[in-house]
């Protein structure tokens, strides 16, 4: 890219673009260029939906199917400044899926079989306060204000700040890790080069604790996320408070928590219940144990 990356990266710093925008516009360019090793200016239209139906054929995300498309928007719209409709860079139809979560106790098991006292303060952090993971590989020490009970989230996803709660099981734990490591800058930072630990640092960290705690269920690191939102919306805590701690723009994200918060299923009737008539079998007792004379096609 050497010369067009560098009017790109201008660009983007000149639209205050998040650093972690900007590497990730660039290194989506820079892989559309390698595919076909030929420069960017000479490539078009025909080259970019080639390029687009090899992602889509070898399985890339939706997520990075979309970045790459942002990119290649930005570049083309904001560097070359083409004048075909750029909107003729298609993005991928968002497929909605309902997001894995743990249970309350499956968390507590989770921490306590973390590896050390450092991985359970990261899990901790992130299930406690709702992070995203990029969030709290950034959090520094600062950022931690104990008066107030509040955490400072600086330029997270869209270049927004905000605050979320800092529990006080949290804080106890943030206390006994910071005793033992002694950050200086970055809450959890590496000791050697004083720079953040790497996404790779968190990821192992909750499949071994997720391993070692006997959880089956396909969850992920963002799974602790999607956890914290479905508890609080579980114990009542309403939408638009969600949306703010998640830190989402609108509630209609927000709203898929809706889905799996056990309240929200389980108060609301099924309409077979109010069938009149229906041949429902006779209950056994509550106590009664299932013996080798039961005919159920399904144990």
């Amino acid at each position: 890219m050497g010369y067009f990356r560098d009017c790109m990266v201008q660009e983007m710093v000149v639209r205050g673009f998040s650093p972690v925008t900007r590497y990730t516009y660039a290194w989506w360019m820079s892989r559309f260029v390698s595919f076909f090793r030929i420069s960017p200016d000479r490539l078009g239209l025909s080259e970019i939906n080639h390029f687009q139906h090899h992602l889509a054929s070898s399985g890339v995300s939706f997520s990075g199917f979309n970045q790459c498309v942002a990119a290649l928007r930005f570049f083309y719209q904001r560097v070359l400044k083409v004048s075909w409709d750029i909107h003729q860079i298609p993005y991928q139809k968002r497929i909605r899926r309902v997001p894995a979560v743990l249970s309350g106790q499956e968390v507590l098991r989770l921490l306590e079989a973390a590896g050390s006292i450092l991985e359970r303060a990261m899990l901790a952090t992130i299930y406690a306060s709702g992070l995203r993971l990029g969030e709290a590989r950034r959090l520094k020490l600062a950022d931690i204000d104990r008066d107030r009970r509040v955490i400072r989230i600086e330029k997270s996803k869209g270049g927004k700040d905000r605050y979320v709660m800092l529990s006080d099981a949290l804080r106890a734990i943030l206390r006994e890790y910071y005793v033992a490591f002694r950050p200086k800058v970055f809450l959890f930072e590496n000791p050697r080069t004083g720079k953040p630990l790497d996404d790779s640092t968190f990821q192992k960290a909750f499949h071994r604790a997720r391993k070692k705690a006997s959880i089956t269920k396909p969850v992920t690191l963002h799974s602790l996320r999607h956890s914290f939102a479905t508890h609080l919306l579980e114990n009542g805590t309403d939408l638009r408070r969600i949306q703010a701690l998640l830190g989402h723009t609108s509630v209609k994200t927000t709203q898929v928590y809706t889905h799996v918060a056990g309240n929200y299923l389980s108060t609301t009737p099924s309409p077979f219940d109010t069938l009149s008539g229906v041949p429902v079998p006779p209950q056994k007792d509550e106590g009664a144990v299932p013996t080798s004379d039961d005919s159920s096609p399904e144990r």
